[in-house]
């Protein structure tokens, strides 16, 4: 008997087992994704914000995811259309110098935040150490305290070397942690809105008070990660998805993206339900906070979903930088490679030994940041462009070219892309560079 041929209506079996697969079965590089942008810097800013404005810019959260997962959606379509990584499709259309400026600009900023991430991972261990060790304890551990960086940057070296399959160990370690960051969060904001104490109408901005002024872009700017969003085409192909699974990947990215949403705004709301009017700088100042607030739980639940999003931010950012800097410069893009592991690991060990230099030292890190800063200036931007311009080209992406709307919204996000990328030279970088030259 002759085997039946496969038709529209007869599927090749390999297909109808991806389609008898539940969707939420198909998930992963959007959660990845959402991992590395609800980091240290995330939880400080929406706190930051929440304790500020109230509940009157939630608005700017869901702006920012908006123009977050229209960037990711275009990752994962090139990500699965294209057999081809980024830069070698840069290389072969304009050349190599703007895919190793791509690569090189990325690895900057992934180094700075990985800086950041450090320090989150640092505060999360030191502020359970209060409710863990008597103050007699703590005066023992505390030296030592300061050295868990080393650890973890060793664990996360030793997973970049350990697993041969990388992509699927992350993913199942990220499904971990997301969990745990959205327990953690809405349990604190459960405990937030028991603990409310202020009036409504205190959620609205007093009346000579601006809607929206330019600090309020770094809402923006630790939610619309461009760089991000352009990696998400390295998570689709390492997952192994193709043209056939775009539609996977479009759902996977809203997913990441509501997921993004979630995270950040229950963290302002938690800051704008109980700690309205108050001072915050960083996320030991939230959590100390906290701790009169909710009682014994308040602080060790805040403090695990910090360690939650900076390890998971520690791991995913330093492959940003790692990974597109060697696809940048031609030497692979594959985790079975040598190349993107080993500059992942240097984007780690820069983080470490400025981060060391900072809690050990006192070293000024202001320099570095402001370098980061600078090469932010011209990296997002252009990151951005470069992945509009490949995903409009016919001969890349074939009939899967961006569609009027997708254009519309991606281009508001270059512009807004460019507006950070003007307040951060003109209100940070030149002062700096000012008083230095001064």
């Amino acid at each position: 008997m002759n085997n039946p041929v496969p038709t529209a209506k007869s599927p090749l079996p390999e297909l109808r087992l991806r389609q008898s697969v539940k969707w939420y079965r198909r998930l992963g590089p959007g959660l990845i994704t959402a991992c590395v942008v609800i980091g240290p810097g995330s939880i400080t800013t929406s706190s930051q914000v929440g304790s500020t404005h109230g509940f009157s810019l939630t608005w700017v959260v869901l702006v920012a995811v908006v123009f977050m997962l229209t960037f990711m959606q275009l990752g994962a379509r090139l990500g699965a259309v294209s057999e081809q990584s980024p830069a070698d499709l840069i290389t072969e259309r304009i050349g190599r110098w703007l895919a190793a400026l791509i690569g090189i600009g990325t690895f900057f900023i992934s180094a700075s935040f990985q800086f950041g991430n450090n320090l989150g991972v640092d505060a999360a261990f030191k502020e359970l150490s209060k409710d863990i060790f008597s103050l007699e304890t703590q005066a023992v551990v505390a030296p030592w305290l300061d050295y868990t960086i080393v650890a973890f940057n060793g664990f996360a070296i030793a997973f970049l070397v350990a697993f041969k399959n990388l992509y699927r160990a992350l993913e199942r370690l990220m499904m971990c942690f997301v969990g745990v960051m959205l327990a953690s969060f809405a349990l604190n904001l459960g405990f937030a809105l028991a603990n409310m104490t202020i009036p409504a109408e205190a959620a609205a901005p007093a009346a000579e008070e601006p809607l929206l002024d330019f600090s309020l872009l770094g809402l923006v700017g630790t939610t619309f990660v461009i760089t991000a969003a352009y990696y998400q085409c390295y998570l689709v192909q390492q997952k192994g998805w193709t043209k056939d699974d775009v539609a996977d990947g479009m759902r996977d990215a809203r997913v990441g993206s509501v997921l993004m949403a979630l995270i950040t705004l229950m963290i302002m709301c938690t800051a704008a339900a109980v700690l309205q009017g108050k001072q915050l700088q960083n996320y030991t100042e939230v959590s100390s906070q906290l701790a009169p607030l909710f009682g014994a739980w308040g602080r060790p639940l805040f403090c695990i979903g910090l360690f939650a999003a900076a390890y998971s931010s520690f791991l995913i950012n330093s492959m940003i930088g790692g990974f597109i800097l060697a696809d940048g410069l031609g030497l692979g893009s594959r985790p079975e490679q040598p190349a993107p592991r080993i500059m992942t690991i240097a984007v780690l060990l820069i983080g470490m030994a400025v981060a060391l230099f900072v809690i050990k030292a006192g070293f000024n890190a202001v320099p570095a940041v402001v370098a980061a800063q600078a090469v932010t200036v011209l990296a997002a931007p252009l990151t951005a462009g470069a992945l509009i311009w490949m995903t409009n080209r016919k001969d890349i992406m074939g009939e899967d070219t961006n569609r009027p709307g997708t254009n519309i919204l991606a281009c508001c996000g270059l512009v807004l892309l460019l507006a950070m990328a003007l307040y951060t030279a003109v209100a940070k970088v030149w002062p700096r560079l000012s008083e230095w030259i001064a």
